[in-house]
């Protein structure tokens, strides 16, 4: 269906004043955009009714046994916390120079071992933390790498993303591209490293697996690269050590063990699909205010099988 014209001018002229704000605040400091970001997301908390209902009634559902008070802070600090994710990628060239320090790698020899087997990485993450910062330092280490990412309606904002992270050594692979599908085996063939995110339902081939007790459709193309070219499976989750400008982050990784040549394929995409989530969630629920709980997570249903006769 074509959108109308007057909602296609509304989209323009918004984009543009997105890139011109963004392109901005790349030239301050980056402490004042750290500080610009804090405060966005305290007004936004305030003023997004919509977007803080959800995230209250997804923290409600996972976090029954917590107060309403105690879920409406990690709401409020949720917000926060992404006008600081935000700020961070703004400014990510600023921080370029110092990126070793500020995302510390908890295991520096697992991603040595891996990198060094010659056969890539896929790089398993979520919107947990800084997942931008997570792929920048990913890259830092690893040498250039490339992150799957869906386009969203404006090609200036897309071109924009596109450019922030290529100063970065991120290459992007837009999943509409019908090139992306030849890009990804290249950088797995070259024995580079590859960034998914699995912790959004979207419309991308799924497997329904657990996730804080209810099924998910996640994506499941972590699973197939791994088992086509042996690539391995690292599961990576940043969150904050501090709440000041300075403090960085914590990257933590985990690799994810798997049958090669599995008797069951399908089995083994479930669970190497559902032990990538389960990573996720542990992380999740060491630092809830870091994950997008106003994301409608389990907004598919898993079919029902049919009744027996």
């Amino acid at each position: 269906m074509a959108v109308p014209l007057r909602k296609r001018i509304k989209r323009g002229l918004r984009s543009v004043v997105v890139a011109g704000a963004i392109r901005l605040l790349m030239r301050l400091p980056r402490r004042i955009v750290w500080s610009v970001g804090t405060f966005a997301g305290r007004v936004a908390f305030q003023v997004a009714g919509k977007t803080r209902r959800l995230a209250l009634q997804n923290l409600s559902a996972v976090f029954p046994e917590k107060a309403e008070t105690e879920r409406r802070e990690i709401a409020r600090a949720m917000f926060v916390h992404f006008g600081r994710v935000a700020a961070e990628v703004v400014a990510a060239q600023a921080y370029d120079p110092f990126i070793e320090s500020y995302v510390e790698l908890r295991d520096p020899e697992l991603l040595r071992d891996v990198m060094d087997r010659k056969k890539g990485m896929v790089y398993v993450t979520g919107h947990v933390g800084n997942w931008e910062m997570s792929g920048r330092r990913i890259a830092r280490f690893c040498g250039v790498s490339a992150v799957i990412a869906k386009a969203g309606h404006d090609r200036r904002l897309n071109a924009l993303a596109e450019e922030m992270r290529a100063t970065g050594k991120m290459e992007t692979l837009w999943r509409e591209d019908p090139a992306t599908g030849r890009a990804m085996i290249r950088f797995l063939r070259s024995g580079k490293s590859l960034g998914i995110l699995i912790d959004q339902d979207t419309s991308v081939q799924n497997v329904f697996v657990p996730f804080f007790g209810r099924p998910a459709a996640t994506p499941r193309a972590a699973a197939d690269l791994a088992l086509r070219f042996g690539s391995a499976v690292v599961v990576g989750t940043l969150h904050r050590k501090g709440d000041g400008p300075d403090d960085g982050h914590l990257l933590e990784l985990t690799e994810v063990p798997y049958d090669p040549s599995p008797p069951d394929k399908e089995a083994e995409v479930l669970r190497i699909t559902s032990e990538c989530s389960r990573l996720l969630e542990e992380a999740i629920r060491r630092h809830p205010a870091e994950w997008v709980w106003m994301h409608e997570r389990w907004k598919s249903r898993p079919p029902v099988a049919p009744a027996s006769k």
